[in-house]
């Protein structure tokens, strides 16, 4: 695996994909620099070794070139993060962004607009792509969170570095982090799947059943297992048409050896808030006009047995809806069983929306061993498949 090793970056101008998608408020300022902070590392080791910088990015969903989309918006930010002053070209093709990629001295950075101005971008023009290209003299990768799409800037353009291409530190930590658990993983090998929608985790599933020993199933999607079993599941969210899947799960586990935990209790609530009436039901027996909305605590002791002897562990999708405080504790709970166990040794990776923003939100991020930066990207990537930005650097 080609990463920056691998290459002298003095007197070099570095092309670098980044994900610098970052929210912003309603006037421009960035409300969440993670993913800036994420890139530092790699920039910073090519401009200490007197290269310079081009860093190319996407913000946004633009419908052509609109103002509220400019990368212009966290230019301030990521100044103030890398600690230099990063120059700014309002197009990433053309004249100007070649005079100003031509005029970067070594230790200097340079921003190119939003690469999705262009449509070329994700439609993977060759010749948008060879434009980029002509800016640096190294192409690297350090996207992520857009690895799995063939846009211009994380994939076409790597055929136009033939041997002068590799992966950032962040994506080559993502790749190594992934294969921790999929290809080298230390047994027992514990996946938490979490989420509203069995149809959405199927591939994972099945891809992972080979490589797991424990599985915890959580959310919305335990009530689509409990009543393809027979259980009544009151008013709580579930995919009538993906019983015979759940089946054909348990089936499959049972098979392979994998052994299948689906919570046994759960907070159920007479209305989807935040202040509804509560009752602790087991769970194939909640009553019609009540939902689950949380795993319950006969179902965390469980769970908290399993983690704890675990050594490698990925936790994707939360427990119940935790943006709501009441139905929250399953979630925490989880979250502290998961860096108990890391912090005896295990390790521990986190990816997907919804737990990478519950592990934030609960202050749990700096107590697992790794948390992606990217969801979609590392969803296919549990499902088996080759990742085209991956794949481009890798060829």
């Amino acid at each position: 695996m080609k990463t920056l090793n691998n290459f002298d970056f003095n007197n070099k101008k570095a092309i670098i994909r980044v994900d610098f998608n970052v929210p912003l408020d309603e006037n421009f300022n960035v409300t969440d620099a993670n993913r800036i902070e994420a890139a530092k590392p790699t920039i910073d080791a090519i401009l200490a070794q007197g290269g310079s910088v081009i860093l190319m990015s996407h913000l946004g969903r633009p419908k052509g070139a609109q103002d509220k989309y400019s990368l212009k918006h966290i230019l301030k930010t990521t100044s103030e993060i890398l600690g230099v002053p990063v120059q700014f070209a309002t197009n990433c093709v053309g004249p100007e962004a070649q005079e100003a990629a031509k005029n970067l001295k070594p230790g200097e950075v340079l921003l190119l607009e939003n690469l999705r101005f262009h449509d070329e971008e994700e439609a993977g023009d060759v010749a948008f792509a060879k434009e980029l290209a002509s800016l640096g003299d190294i192409y690297v990768n350090d996207a992520f969170g857009t690895a799995h799409r063939a846009h211009a800037s994380t994939t076409i353009i790597a055929q136009f570095f033939p041997t002068s291409k590799c992966f950032g530190l962040l994506l080559a930590k993502e790749i190594e982090s992934l294969n921790k658990v999929l290809k080298n993983s230390e047994k027992p090998v514990t996946a938490v799947l979490g989420g509203s929608k069995v149809s959405s985790k199927i591939t994972v599933i099945e891809n992972i059943l080979d490589k797991v020993d424990h599985m915890i199933i959580g959310g919305g999607m335990t009530f689509t297992f409990v009543k393809a079993l027979g259980g009544k599941v009151g008013d709580s969210i579930c995919e009538d048409d993906k019983q015979e899947l759940a089946l054909e799960i348990l089936r499959l586990a049972k098979e392979k050896g994998v052994q299948i935990h689906i919570p046994i209790d759960v907070v159920a609530a007479n209305d989807f808030s935040n202040t509804a009436d509560t009752q602790i039901v087991d769970v194939r027996e909640i009553p019609d006009g009540w939902q689950g909305l949380d795993a319950g605590p006969k179902s965390l002791e469980i769970f908290e047995k399993v983690i704890m002897e675990s050594k490698t562990i990925l936790w994707n999708g939360p427990l119940g809806v935790f943006e709501m405080e009441t139905f929250a504790k399953g979630t925490i709970a989880l979250g502290n069983y998961i860096a108990a166990s890391t912090a005896n040794g295990a390790f521990s990776l986190v990816g997907g929306g919804d737990s990478v923003a519950a592990v934030k939100q609960f202050g749990f991020e700096d107590k697992m061993s790794y948390v992606s930066t990217g969801g979609g990207a590392m969803l296919e990537m549990l499902e088996g498949r080759t990742l085209p930005g991956i794949a481009a650097i890798l060829d």
